[in-house]
């Protein structure tokens, strides 16, 4: 039932049954009867919720839940794996500066040393 697919995608996205209330502007008891299917929705409440859920019309009437947990699960794996290149890429370069500083490090403690034995 619809009710049940709204309730399922809610909770998917985070939200609570407060904040789709205070979105859609009704009370909360009306929003909870909407997922309970108490209330029956016409298709400006179901065009609504999709439009505060981010989904086509038509998604959120043949909702499928595992099919919404692999796109958000590809989603957040692409953004890990981006994270992940660039912190090691930061490491990497992090690394690169710091063997540079030792050398010159080095160098500079091979010239002063040099510099005190010819005195």
């Amino acid at each position: 039932m619809i009710g049940e697919k709204i309730r399922k995608i809610r909770v998917i996205k985070g939200y609570s049954q407060e904040y789709m209330s205070e979105i859609m502007k009704i009370s909360q008891t009306a929003y909870s009867d909407i997922e309970n299917n108490k209330t029956k929705i016409n298709l400006e409440r179901i065009q609504e919720l999709a439009k505060i859920f981010e989904i086509d019309v038509n998604e959120l009437m043949s909702f499928d839940e595992s099919q919404v947990f692999n796109n958000t699960f590809n989603e957040n794996a692409k953004g890990f794996f981006n994270v992940q290149k660039v912190i090691s890429e930061t490491f990497d370069n992090e690394r690169k500066s710091y063997h540079e500083q030792i050398k010159n490090l080095k160098e500079e403690i091979h010239f002063l040393r040099n510099e005190l034995k010819s005195k």
